[in-house]
């Protein structure tokens, strides 16, 4: 098998996420432990118990979806050995593409924990925009609409709040727009009357993967000079190019880039299918990414791997 390791992004956390591998697996054990205490917050418990309201929380849930996803990668390479589980590229989706840099050996998991914990913080910070992802609309249509919204307040003092971009590409027919809450409930409107199945707001706390993010972006080129970053032992698929990154100063670029940029998850996927992968394994909780690949890639084969019982039988099958 030709294998992809992707990640999943903010969005899939859930509570109880994590604990029967916790409880089942020392390494796991080992990953937990160490985010509550580099972190000094009771991460392991919001991941466990919750409450909803602050396991949501972007500062939150990014350190939170990370940790599963690094202890789930922890207890498949124990489990199978580094020949059976060794992928040919790694990538994630946003977020997700942190814990796809541990896996491919760029990141060690404080120094990720600590960047996707600041990360959060700077983009909890933001605080204004929205989002809405756009159902079965093309995407070149949905392009048209947002260039024509933004340049609606071309000449007007707020053009360079008042804008909409796509943001994420998630699928052929699952796309997301972020921006102005003015420019995003524009564009939703001409979304709607140019032909889109549906469109829903997202319930985000500002306009990710937007130009609105700058300020983000900026305290992230800080954050990433002072890092510790290697290069990759496996190449990642970009978010921002959907091309392969190998060295440091490459994984730099993209981890300030990708918060202002779209997330150009078909791309990455098509590139991964390029390169051979037959099969794509979405390490951690929840399957949105898995039902991504099957509308873009439905000739591959996908797995996901979020409980102590799909480790089992993701080792049984390939062994």
């Amino acid at each position: 098998m030709s294998i992809a390791w992707i990640f999943p992004g903010q969005g899939s956390q859930a509570i109880g996420m994590g604990q029967d591998i916790y409880e089942n697996f020392p390494v796991a054990r080992a990953i937990f432990d160490q985010a509550d205490d580099l972190l000094n917050i009771p991460l392991r418990s919001l991941c466990f118990q919750g409450p909803d309201t602050d396991l949501i929380a972007t500062e939150n849930a990014q350190p939170a979806l990370l940790t599963v996803s690094t202890a789930l990668t922890h207890v498949l390479k124990d489990l199978g050995g580094a020949e059976l589980t060794h992928p040919q590229v790694v990538a994630g989706h946003s977020l997700g593409e942190y814990s796809a840099l541990v896996a491919g050996g760029a990141l060690n998991f404080p120094t990720a924990l600590r960047l996707v914990r600041r990360r959060g913080e700077l983009m909890a910070e933001a605080r204004e925009g929205s989002m809405a992802a756009v159902i079965g609309l093309a995407q070149e249509i949905l392009e048209e609409i947002c260039r024509s919204v933004s340049a609606t307040f071309h000449n007007e003092a707020s053009a360079a709040t008042n804008t909409v971009v796509v943001a994420n590409y998630n699928a052929p027919d699952q796309l997301v727009i972020s921006g102005s809450a003015l420019a995003v409930e524009q564009a939703s409107l001409q979304a709607k009357e140019r032909g889109a199945k549906r469109v829903l707001p997202l319930k985000v706390s500002a306009a990710f993967h937007s130009p609105l993010m700058i300020q983000a972006a900026e305290g992230m080129a800080h954050e990433m000079e002072r890092a510790d970053v290697r290069d990759l032992n496996v190449p990642l698929i970009a978010n921002v190019t959907a091309q392969e990154l190998r060295v440091a100063d490459e994984v730099r670029r993209e981890a300030v880039a990708q918060v202002v940029e779209p997330v150009r998850w078909i791309a990455s996927v098509q590139a991964m299918v390029a390169l051979g992968c037959t099969t794509f394994v979405e390490i951690g909780p929840g399957k949105v990414l898995t039902g991504l690949i099957r509308r873009i890639a439905p000739q591959v084969r996908t797995v996901t791997i979020s409980t102590v019982a799909d480790v089992r039988a993701f080792v049984a099958k390939s062994s």
